[in-house]
């Protein structure tokens, strides 16, 4: 691990702000699996993973860019800090009725749209206060470090999960991730930033919505990015929401097999966050990212043929590392190349993109895990993913050049 990946932690409120994500996304994928578990065993449908998956994506075409315009006006901290009482209150409900005996695959899903909601909200506010937290030529470090401990969470959090599992049903896991959400709230009262310029002009939501994405499409570093997520959301990402279903109903490997999936891709997924931004300094953030998503393809195509538990987990470990320095290298362009006053809603738009496309691939793939099983599918995404990077490749040479730094003195600091 280089000095570089963890040169952010020296700011007192990037770690505060980081630690507490870290905490809530150990509970996020606590109740992540605990619910996919709960609906595979109960429905044996996997089209219900499909469904909680949208519940929860979907609302982000409404709270990504309201997030994102109440993020450029208002106090982001406080702003995290209301979304997550929000969320504190829908996974508390969400164990409430699972305790109780009340809970419904479409309760579930109606609680699910609550807490993405707010979580759409909350997630502009995060990204555009990170780069105010650390110093210019760190951004890449803390994106890395924020993907590190969302993903250190997805280690920590089903780990946990079984544990709790082993001794209690699914809604303890969704008690606890309320309680990490409250923790959010109370920690970024200690957060500080560099106060911004006040915006008095009248609110305008349709108008300046539209401004930030006219103003994001005039930026290829912009533009791109949030395109390429879309392709990968649709294509590789789906894999996600379906690992119960290849744990359970594919590999056989019951509740303890969907945590040890989820275990192995974060696991990866931190490698790979601590250790890309070194390779990216000696060679280039275009680089590592073309690389990851080279290995990306290639190791999901790999899960999708695995005969054994053993080789699933290998290859979501490469997957892991492959597929965070995918999502790190295409936020963190948007993240350099938005301008200031409108980085929030524009990073609205990189969310509103990753949160339409996610759950419909998500829905499409696991309707057609149905018929035509969890493995093809998978493979078939990976499949469609390389055509298009080759396809983008062969027929613009210049697509890739836009990702890197605007100016050359940037260039240097941020090693591309």
């Amino acid at each position: 691990m280089s000095s570089a990946s963890l040169a952010p932690l020296r700011h007192p409120s990037f770690s505060i702000a980081l630690a507490a994500s870290f905490v809530s996304s150990t509970g996020t994928w606590m109740q992540s699996v605990a619910l996919g578990i709960y609906l595979t065993q109960t429905t044996h449908n996997t089209l219900w993973l499909g469904l909680v998956t949208a519940a929860a994506w979907v609302p982000s075409l409404v709270g990504s860019p309201l997030g994102g315009l109440v993020a450029d006006r208002w106090n982001r901290q406080r702003w995290i800090q209301l979304n997550n009482v929000v969320m504190t209150l829908a996974a508390a409900a969400l164990a409430a009725a699972e305790l109780t005996g009340h809970l419904a695959p479409a309760t579930a899903c109606y609680l699910a749209i609550i807490e993405g909601l707010a979580s759409a909200a909350a997630w502009p506010a995060w990204q555009s206060l990170l780069p105010d937290l650390v110093d210019r030529h760190e951004v890449l470090a803390a994106v890395s470090l924020s993907s590190a401990q969302f993903n250190l969470g997805r280690v920590i959090g089903p780990v946990l999960a079984a544990l709790v599992l082993a001794f209690g049903s699914p809604g303890w896991c969704f008690a606890i991730n309320a309680a990490t959400f409250l923790f959010v709230a109370v920690a970024f009262l200690f957060v500080r930033s560099t106060p911004r310029p006040r915006i008095d002009a009248p609110v305008r939501l349709w108008g300046e919505t539209v401004d930030g994405a006219r103003r994001a499409w005039s930026i290829n570093g912009c533009k791109y990015p949030i395109i390429a997520v879309a392709v990968v959301a649709v294509t590789v990402s789906p894999f996600i929401a379906l690992v119960p279903a290849m744990a359970i109903e594919v590999l056989r490997a019951g509740k303890v097999g969907t945590s040890w999936l989820v275990t192995a891709q974060g696991i990866g997924a931190v490698v790979g966050a601590m250790t890309l931004p070194g390779l990216a300094r000696r060679t280039s953030r275009v680089f590592v990212l073309r690389l990851s998503i080279a290995a990306a393809v290639v190791s999901e195509i790999l899960y999708a043929l695995s005969p054994t538990l053993a080789w699933a987990m290998a290859s979501l470990v490469v997957l892991g590392a492959a597929y965070v320095g995918t999502l790190t290298g295409l936020i963190t362009s948007v993240q350099l190349h938005a301008p200031e006053r409108e980085r929030s809603r524009i990073l609205s738009l990189y969310t509103l993109s990753l949160s339409a496309a996610y759950p419909l691939g998500a829905v499409a793939q696991a309707t057609l895990a149905r018929w035509w099983g969890v493995r093809a599918v998978t493979g078939i995404g990976a499949v469609v993913m390389a055509l298009v990077v080759v396809g983008v490749s062969a027929t613009r040479p210049s697509f890739w050049a836009q990702f890197a730094s605007a100016s050359k003195s940037e260039a240097r600091l941020l090693a591309d």
